[in-house]
């Protein structure tokens, strides 16, 4: 039997990848018509960013109000999520992932 099998890992989640989503959307909505927003270079932007930010891993509904909490309580992890975003779309503006 797997390892997989024998455990419920359905409800984790890395709390950090709403808050780059939610980001990298308020970002690309200031780059109107400047910059591509196909799926494959917004799925890159979120998986460049996601790379560059501590994750914030979540298994309960209390982890998620944690996460939140501690998101509010440390202004420097929100600027580095603006910062990881930021720096994810110029990446990809200027070496698109397609040709």
């Amino acid at each position: 039997m797997a390892f997989i099998e024998n455990y419920d890992f359905e409800f984790l989640k890395n709390e950090a990848e709403n808050l780059v989503l939610n980001e990298l959307e308020q970002q690309l909505a200031s780059y109107p018509d400047e910059i591509c927003t196909c799926n494959d270079c917004v799925v890159d932007m979120a998986a460049f960013a996601l790379n560059s930010v501590k994750p914030l891993y979540r298994y309960s509904l209390l982890g998620g109000l944690y996460a939140a909490e501690a998101l509010n309580d440390h202004k420097d992890y929100a600027e580095s999520i603006r910062n990881a975003v930021a720096a994810a779309i110029e990446k990809v503006r200027q070496n698109p992932s397609h040709d």
